[in-house]
C-alpha cells in the first residue's frame, strides 16, 4: 500500500490543532512531568535541520511520559527581544515588533510541520507587554530587596530600614558595594535623598559606575558572552572597556548558593565545571600595603598569603582608580598609553590571554609589611578590577604569570617555598612543600603557614582571612530600543520604582532607533515617556518639570531578563494578577527535563538559577533550583560545498584537477548541487550571483565536482538544509527518526540528506506490515511465542533507551523488529497495536494513522505504553555449541530447563558425540549453562 506521508501528516496536524490534543490541564490527579526546550530566538532565517534536534528529543520524551500516565507540561514560546530585529529596524525603519511577528509566524509554521506536541495555548513572548509586565515586576522586587548574610537569603528592604532605625549599621551582615558605618540616630536624621543613596548600596538591583563592554557601532553595552575576540558577536564590531553608570544585579550575593546548588542537579559535568569556574570561589586573605610617599593603600586579595615574603612587586588593574593618583609625572605618558590599549580588550579576552605579557610601571612603590622591602607597582591587563580588589601582590617564584611578568621586566624572583627547581628559570607553584626565606614561617607546610600568617595579618591590623568569588554582579542595562523598559523614574537624580499599578511600562514609539544626538539611548527619542507622579501615569516628555513630572530610565533590560523566569510563566501564562499562581508553581515545581545548548552555561543558566533562588527567598515559589535534569544536545553539522577559483580569473576548476592550479576555495550553496551528488549545476551557479554570471569551468569527465567539508551549519557557509524541504520529500516522521538515528543526542554529527532514504524505507516497511497488498488487514489470531518475543524484546530495549536518552539505538531496534515481523509475516492485532504505541513518540503521524485504521476513535497519544512481560523473553530451547579439545564440532538444541548434569548426559548420548569419542571416556567435561559445552579427550 502506498505510504502518502504528506496527506497523513497534514491530516493529523490539523486533528491535533482542532482537538487541542496537547493542551495541558492544571486540574488533574495525574503525577506531573515538565519537559522544556531552551527558549528559541525567532531569527529571520527560520529553522534549519540543526535546530530541531533537541526539540525532537524532548518531544519523544514528553510523548513517552504521556503514555506512562503523566500530566505533561511541554510548552513553547519565543525569546523575542533581541539585537538582530533592532539592527534591521535601524537599517530599514521597520519596527522590530513587525519583523519579530513575521519571524514568529514562520517559526511556528515550521515547528507545527515537524509535529511537535507543544501546548500552543501557553505560548509566551518576552516582547509582549502582558509578559514583560512581570519581568518589570520582578525587577521592582529585586530593587526592594537586600541580601541578609545572617539568614542567608534575600529579604524585603523594609527589614533593612528597620535595622537601620534600631541599630544603624551595628551588627549588620549584608551584601553591599561599600562597607558603611552609621548610627540609628544618624540614619533617622538623614535626608530622604541620603537614605535612598545609602539603600542603593544594598539593593539587589542597584545603579553604580561599572566598567562595561561598550560597542559604539551597536550603541549599547554587551555582556561578556556577547563579545568574541574584542568584537561584538553580532556584526563583528569593535568593543571597548568604558566606565558608565549602569544598572546591575547583585548575583554575587548568591555565589555560594549557586555553587552548592550544583551538587543537587543532574547536569552534564562539563557544564557544572563551567559554572564552578565562572563563580570562582577561593579562600585566602585580604591584605593592605602602604604606598611609599603616599597616603594611599593598596589592598589585595591573595589565595597564598603564606608566600607574602616572596612578594617582590605589585600589579594593579589598568582601570584601578589608584593608578591616576600614584603614577609619577615621568611615567604618565606610558601608563596612559597602556590604559588606552587595554580598553580595547574585554575582560574575557584578558582572562584567556595567558601567553602575552605586557604592562607599564607607575613609578611608585609599595612596602611589603613583613619584609619591609620596596615593591615596584606596575599596571597590567592580566589583573581585573572586578575580581578581588583590582590589585595583586606578585610572587614570581611561585606563580607562572607573575614569573613571566618578572622575567619580561627584570624584577626580583625570591624563593619562599622549598624546591630543588631553579625558580629563576621556572615558577614552582606547589602547595606540597614547606616555607623557606620566610622568617617565622620557615619549615611550616601550606596549611600551617596559611593559618599563622593570617593570624599575623590580623594582629598587625592590615587585613583578615576571607573567601572571595570571581563572579561579578551582572550588568542589567542595555542602551538600545528593543528590550524591556526599566520601570524607574528619577527624582533629583535618585532612582525610584514605578508603582506596580503602572505596569507594564510599555515601549514607546520612536522615530528612529539610534541613540539621540546627545548620546542618550534610543528611548531618548520618545515623545511620550515621562512619569507624572501626581496623576500616576505616563505623559509627554516636554512636561518634565522635576516637581511632579519626572524623567524615566532610558536604558532597556538585557536579552537575558525575559528568559530568566519564562519557565515559571508557562505554569500560568494568562494570569493578570500574579506572575504565576503559587498553587500552580507548587504543582509543576521544577522543570524535570531541560534540553538546550551548552553555550548558555555561564549566561542564561546562571541568571535563571539566581532569579529562581531570589523568588524562592521572597516566598513566591517553593524550589531553589529551576531545572532538575539538563541535557546539552550536540550540533548537527552541515556538509559544505566548495568551488575552486583559479587565482586572478573567473575560471573554476573541478575538485580533482584543482591540485594543478593556484586556487581559492569558495563556499557555494548546497542547493546548487545536482540531487544528492557532489556535482555542481553550473548553470544554476552562474545564475546564483551576478559576479558568477561569466564563470568558466574546467570539468572532469564532463562534470564539475565540488569539494565537500563538514562544518557548523550556518547561513554564511551556504550549507543550511531547510526542514520544510525534508518534510515535503521524506515526511516529518522521516526527519524526526533520521535526526535521532544520526548518533547519540549529546554528540555533534554531520547531516547527510542521502541517509534519509534508509529511514524512509523503514517507514514504508512499517506501514506495509498492516496491509495485504492494497488492503488494510490485521488478524485477530493469538500471536505465536516468536512474535511476542520480537515485541517484548523491543519494549525492553525502547524503555531502557528512552529513559537513558539513547534515542539513536531505539531507531535501530525499530528497524530490527519490523524486519523480523516482516520475515515471519506477522499481522496480528496483539502485536501491531502495541507496536504503533511504541513507535509513536518518534513517528507520531504514521502511528496515529495506523491507530485510526485499527479501529480507534481516540488519539494514540494517551494510550498506556506496553508493559514488558519477561516471560516472553525466556528461551524454551538453547542451541549449545559443543567444543572438543578447543575446536567447535557441532551444535545441539536442548531444553532450557535442563541442569548442567542433564546437558552433559544429553551431549554424551548424541550420535555425533559417539562418533567423535569412538568409545573413549572424556577426561573433562565443562558445561557453561545456556552458553557452551567444552569436552577434553
Amino acid at each position: 500500500m502506498f505510504y502518502d506521508h504528506q496527506q497523513i501528516e497534514k491530516k493529523w496536524q490539523k486533528y491535533w490543532e482542532d482537538n487541542q490534543t496537547y493542551k495541558t490541564s492544571n486540574n488533574t490527579d495525574k503525577p506531573k512531568f515538565y519537559v522544556l526546550d531552551m527558549f528559541p530566538y525567532p531569527s529571520g532565517a527560520g529553522l534549519h535541520v540543526g535546530h530541531p534536534l533537541g526539540y525532537i528529543a524532548s518531544d519523544i520524551y514528553a510523548r513517552y511520559k504521556r503514555h506512562q500516565g503523566f500530566n505533561v507540561l511541554h510548552p513553547v514560546g519565543y525569546d523575542s527581544f533581541g539585537l538582530p530585529a533592532e539592527q534591521y529596524a535601524i537599517q530599514t525603519g521597520t519596527h522590530p515588533a513587525i519583523t519579530t511577528e513575521q519571524n514568529i509566524t514562520r517559526y511556528e509554521e515550521q515547528l507545527r510541520k515537524i509535529g511537535f506536541s507543544f501546548d500552543w495555548s501557553r505560548e509566551v513572548r518576552t516582547s509582549d507587554a502582558s509578559y514583560y509586565k512581570w519581568t518589570q515586576w520582578i525587577f521592582i522586587e529585586l530593587f526592594h530587596s537586600w541580601y541578609n548574610k545572617d539568614t542567608d537569603k534575600a529579604e524585603s528592604i523594609s527589614t533593612l530600614i528597620k535595622h537601620f532605625e534600631e541599630k544603624g549599621t551595628e551588627g549588620l551582615n549584608a551584601n553591599q558595594n561599600d562597607e558603611l558605618s552609621f548610627t540609628a540616630e544618624e540614619w533617622k536624621s538623614a535626608s530622604e535623598m541620603d537614605k535612598e543613596d545609602i539603600l542603593l548600596n544594598y539593593r539587589l538591583a542597584y545603579r553604580a559606575e561599572t566598567t562595561v563592554n561598550w560597542c559604539p557601532a551597536l550603541g549599547t553595552v554587551l555582556a561578556n558572552d556577547e563579545v568574541k575576540d574584542g568584537k561584538s558577536e553580532r556584526g563583528g564590531f569593535p568593543v571597548f572597556q568604558k566606565k558608565m553608570m549602569q544598572w546591575s544585579m547583585r548575583i554575587s550575593a548568591y555565589s555560594e548558593r549557586l555553587l552548592q546548588g550544583l551538587k543537587t542537579l543532574d547536569w552534564p559535568q562539563p557544564l557544572k565545571d563551567s559554572q564552578e569556574y565562572w563563580i570562582g570561589k577561593s579562600q585566602g586573605a585580604q591584605v593592605r600595603f602602604n604606598v611609599d610617599g603616599h597616603d594611599e593603600i593598596v589592598e589585595v586579595f591573595t589565595t597564598r598569603p603564606d608566600t607574602i615574603f616572596g612578594a617582590t612587586f605589585m600589579v594593579l588593574a589598568p582601570e584601578n582608580p589608584l593608578v591616576e593618583t600614584i603614577t609619577t609625572a615621568e611615567q604618565k605618558a606610558e601608563v596612559d598609553g597602556y590604559i588606552e590599549e587595554t580598553s580595547k580588550k574585554t575582560e574575557r579576552d584578558r582572562m584567556s590571554d595567558v601567553k602575552n605579557v605586557s604592562g607599564a610601571f607607575t613609578g611608585s612603590y609599595a612596602i611589603n609589611p613583613f619584609s619591609n622591602e620596596k615593591m615596584p607597582i606596575y599596571i597590567s591587563d592580566y589583573v581585573l578590577m572586578g575580581y578581588g580588589t583590582g590589585a595583586v601582590m606578585a610572587v614570581p617564584a611561585h606563580d607562572e604569570r607573575d614569573h613571566r611578568f618578572a622575567k619580561k621586566f627584570n624584577l626580583e624572583i625570591k624563593k619562599v617555598v622549598e624546591t630543588d627547581e631553579d625558580v629563576q628559570e621556572k615558577s614552582f607553584d606547589s602547595k606540597d612543600s614547606v616555607c623557606v626565606n620566610s622568617d617565622f614561617l620557615n619549615g611550616l607546610n601550606y596549611n600551617e603557614a596559611k593559618t599563622l600568617i593570617i593570624d599575623a595579618i590580623e594582629k598587625k591590623a592590615i587585613g583578615h582571612g576571607t573567601t572571595n568569588y570571581r563572579q561579578r554582579d551582572a550588568i542589567f542595562s542595555r542602551q538600545r530600543y528593543w528590550g524591556e523598559p526599566v520601570p524607574i523614574y528619577y527624582k533629583d537624580g535618585m532612582p525610584y520604582t514605578l508603582p506596580t499599578s503602572a505596569l507594564p511600562l510599555e515601549l514607546p514609539e520612536v522615530e528612529k532607533y539610534l541613540p539621540t544626538e546627545d548620546g542618550d539611548p534610543p528611548l531618548g527619542n520618545a515623545k511620550t515617556f515621562a512619569w507624572d507622579e501626581e496623576n500616576q501615569k505616563i505623559v509627554d516628555t516636554d512636561l518634565i518639570d522635576e516637581k511632579t513630572v519626572f524623567p524615566l530610565e532610558l536604558s532597556t533590560m538585557p536579552g537575558w531578563a525575559g528568559s530568566s523566569w519564562y519557565f515559571l510563566r508557562y505554569m500560568d501564562p494568562k494570569n493578570d494578577e500574579v506572575f504565576t499562581n503559587k498553587e500552580l508553581s507548587d504543582y509543576w515545581g521544577q522543570v524535570d527535563l531541560y534540553i538546550g545548548g551548552s553555550e548558555h552555561a555561564t549566561g542564561h543558566l546562571l541568571y535563571s538559577r539566581f532569579w529562581n533562588m531570589f523568588l524562592k527567598d521572597r516566598g513566591y515559589i517553593n524550589n531553589d533550583e529551576p531545572f532538575q535534569k539538563l541535557i546539552n544536545q550536540g550540533m548537527i553539522l552541515g556538509m559544505s560545498a566548495f568551488v575552486y577559483r583559479i587565482d586572478g580569473t573567473n575560471q573554476y576548476v573541478s575538485k580533482n584537477l584543482a591540485k594543478d592550479y593556484q586556487t581559492q576555495g569558495i563556499h557555494v550553496d548546497v542547493s546548487l548541487l545536482k540531487g544528492t551528488t557532489d556535482e555542481l549545476d553550473t548553470e544554476a551557479f552562474k545564475a546564483w550571483r551576478p559576479d558568477y554570471a561569466d564563470a568558466e569551468f574546467i570539468l572532469e569527465d564532463g562534470k564539475y565536482i565540488t569539494g565537500r567539508e563538514v562544518e557548523k551549519m550556518s547561513k554564511s557557509k551556504y550549507n543550511v538544509v531547510n526542514p520544510d524541504d525534508i518534510c515535503n520529500e521524506y515526511g516529518a516522521d522521516g526527519l524526526r527518526l533520521y535526526e535521532m538515528f544520526l548518533g547519540p543526542l549529546e554528540q555533534s554529527k554531520p547531516w547527510n540528506t542521502q541517509g534519509l532514504s534508509g529511514v524512509y524505507g523503514f517507514l514504508k516497511k512499517f506501514w506495509n506490515l498492516y496491509f495485504n497488498g492494497e488492503v488494510f488487514e490485521v488478524s485477530e489470531e493469538e500471536p505465536t511465542k516468536a512474535e511476542y518475543k520480537v515485541l517484548h524484546t523491543l519494549i525492553k530495549k525502547v524503555v531502557y533507551d528512552i529513559e537513558n536518552f539513547s534515542f539513536n539505538t531505539s531507531v535501530s531496534s525499530f528497524m530490527i523488529a519490523v524486519n523480523e515481523l516482516q520475515k515471519i509475516k506477522c499481522n496480528k492485532r496483539n502485536i501491531l497495536e502495541p507496536l504503533a504505541v511504541i513507535i509513536s513518540p518518534y513517528a507520531p503521524h504514521i502511528c496515529e494513522e495506523l491507530w485510526s485504521k485499527l479501529g480507534h476513535n481516540e488519539t494514540i497519544e494517551f494510550e498506556k505504553f506496553p508493559l514488558l512481560n519477561e516471560d516472553f523473553l525466556i528461551e524454551d530451547e538453547i542451541l549449545y555449541p559443543v567444543s572438543v579439545n578447543g575446536k567447535m564440532k557441532f551444535k545441539i538444541s536442548l531444553p532450557a530447563t535442563l541442569s548442567p548434569k542433564e546437558v552433559e548426559d544429553s551431549v554424551l548420548q548424541d550420535d555425533k558425540m559417539g562418533q567423535i569419542l569412538e568409545g573413549k571416556t572424556p577426561k573433562k567435561i565443562i558445561v557453561v549453562p545456556k552458553k557452551i559445552v567444552n569436552i577434553v579427550i
